[in-house]
């Protein structure tokens, strides 16, 4: 397959090119630092961003969305959103 952008450095407004399963953790951090979430079905997210340390909660995020977000942690307290996928 061909790819015209195989040597051509990401930025952070680009696609993300990787992503991942979240489970929410009040305890952990993520694996990777995000550039974004999606949200499969729609509820609250409550989260940490990268260089912070107080979480954030975003209330009514309606599913199929996505938030473009540095998130370092997604806690399992103040979120009832499912189905979240970390983009990077």
């Amino acid at each position: 397959m061909s790819d015209p952008f195989a040597t051509t450095s990401p930025g952070l407004s680009g696609p993300a090119s990787h992503a991942f399963a979240v489970t929410p953790d009040d305890g952990s951090d993520l694996a990777v630092v995000t550039r974004g979430l999606y949200v499969g079905t729609g509820g609250d997210v409550s989260l940490v961003l990268k260089g912070d340390t107080a979480p954030v909660s975003f209330v009514g995020v309606p599913g199929g969305s996505v938030l473009p977000l540095r998130t370092v942690r997604v806690r399992a307290t103040g979120t009832t959103a499912a189905d979240i996928v970390g983009l990077y």
